[in-house]
């Protein structure tokens, strides 16, 4: 039983040779071992009406670990009348994302959340999602991101300065206010923090509602008037506000900030028009929740690995001290704060910001060799494939050293992928980065923060992976 996630480890697939499975070549052209497949394909047997939901429904994460290790890496599962397809291996996963790109979507559980993030990157497709992903691509580019440091530290130095020895505090919730300021301060000129309890209390809302419709058999329609969805919709409008706030302002001033606020309202197409009010609110929305919310939840649960780990916090306060001394961290420091690099990575290999990524087939293809039906949904999991143990040796520990030899560059493609990947692997995955690395070194050098005995400290995955009681912790100084 891991310390860190509470899951046991079950049976790994690749031990079970010779009893239904079989390999689809002696090894992948990784080097690493090729996927575990069975013939015919083989799933846990599910419940008359309601397929494999009540085990998703208990612990949707385990189940899914424990299905690709007794089952192999392309596992077949139901919920009602939905077809879905377990894909554990990184080949398999790489045809999905990257070589088989055209036969997949984004999956129905965002599609049905457009009310939400309308036509944006996360959940737009085809040409128009091309069109806005070339627009926004600028804002992420890597002197931009540069520009962006000095507003990240100075940003947690604000943070922390109200901090008190001794004191106990919701870090995650911290570490939702810092970021969804730094996303407002760089990328919109806006001081978001001013909105941040109501773009919280928003999302949780937005979260719950996806919740919801994982856990149900048949999703009920957004345009139904239940109490969960006018509460959506109460939730939406609130955002809207605020995100609708920040276009009118800079419509009104006409100051180039050379944001992607800026950049998007100059922004033209080939027949010269520009974005719509309602494109913007899509794409602003989008990189307003998102790029706030994933880098959160990685410090939030890097945090707790810290507090869990008190060795790899020496190292890491060892390495602040040799690199920054008593200066704050600026972007130059990245390169040689290697250690604090690999604390993250590490953090959101056991914690990935994105737990699960779907795709649905828009036609019927083949995964493996075998036959896709079109409709069905694909779930590949990061959280499943970051602790295999053919890829990671003891998966289950937190050892960011595991990082120091190449091991990047060794593993294949998609046997570590916090930030999704192939054409929509996640606009922002080096702003987050960078961000993440810069607020750990510059918190870690003034406070060690150490978990409150007895807290509860639970999985909520959504559409991102917050604890579900917050992270409460000592702030010592």
């Amino acid at each position: 039983m891991s310390v860190a996630t509470g899951i046991a480890e079950p049976q790994v697939a690749g031990s079970t040779v010779g009893h239904g499975y079989h390999r689809s070549s002696e090894e992948s052209d990784t080097g690493f071992p090729a996927p575990m497949l069975t013939d015919p394909l083989r799933g846990p047997k599910g419940h008359l009406l309601t397929g494999n939901l009540p085990e998703l429904r208990v612990d949707r994460l385990r189940s899914y670990v424990r299905w690709a290790r007794e089952y192999g890496d392309l596992v077949p599962l139901c919920v009602g009348p939905r077809k879905i397809f377990l894909v554990s291996h990184p080949d398999l996963i790489r045809q999905v994302m990257v070589t088989d790109s055209h036969n997949f979507q984004k999956p129905l559980m965002l599609r049905i959340n457009r009310l939400v993030f309308g036509n944006g990157l996360l959940t737009g497709e085809g040409e128009l999602w091309r069109r806005q992903r070339r627009l926004v691509q600028p804002a992420f580019h890597h002197e931009r991101i540069a520009g962006y440091a000095e507003t990240m530290v100075r940003s947690a130095g604000e943070l922390i300065e109200v901090w008190k020895d001794g004191e106990v505090r919701d870090i995650h919730e911290d570490m939702m206010r810092i970021t969804l300021q730094i996303v407002g301060r760089t990328l919109f000129g806006a001081d978001a923090e001013r909105d941040s309890e109501e773009v919280d209390r928003a999302f949780r809302v937005v979260l719950e509602r996806f919740v919801a419709h994982l856990r149900s058999v048949i999703p009920v329609p957004e345009s139904l008037p239940t109490p969960r969805n006018l509460r959506l919709r109460r939730a939406v409008r609130r955002l809207d506000r605020i995100i609708y706030g920040y276009v009118a302002e800079r419509r009104t001033d006409g100051e180039d900030r050379d944001d992607l606020l800026s950049m998007l309202l100059h922004a033209r197409d080939d027949d010269g028009s520009g974005m719509s009010d309602q494109q913007l609110r899509d794409e602003l929305m989008t990189v307003f929740l998102a790029g706030h919310e994933t880098t959160a939840v990685a410090l939030t649960w890097t945090w707790y690995l810290l507090s869990e780990n008190p060795e790899v916090r020496r190292r890491l306060s060892a390495e602040l001290d040799a690199v920054l001394g008593e200066r704050r961290p600026v972007m130059a420091d990245l390169q040689r704060l290697s250690y604090a690099m690999m604390v993250v990575t590490e953090s959101m290999r056991l914690y990935p910001p994105a737990p699960t990524l779907g795709r649905d087939a828009l036609r019927d293809c083949e995964v493996g060799d075998h036959r896709i039906p079109k409709g069905s949904t694909i779930v590949v999991s990061p959280w499943v494939v970051h602790r295999d143990p053919r890829f990671f040796e003891d998966p289950e520990a937190f050892r960011p050293e595991r990082w120091s030899d190449g091991l990047a560059r060794r593993l294949p493609k998609f046997a570590y992928f916090p930030f999704g990947g192939g054409p929509r692997l996640c606009i922002g995955s080096s702003f987050a980065l960078t961000e993440a690395v810069l607020l750990l070194a510059t918190i870690a050098q003034r406070f060690r923060l150490d978990l409150v005995p007895g807290h509860p400290v639970k999985l909520w995955p959504t559409i991102t992976l917050r604890p579900r009681h917050g992270m409460w912790m000592t702030v010592r100084g």
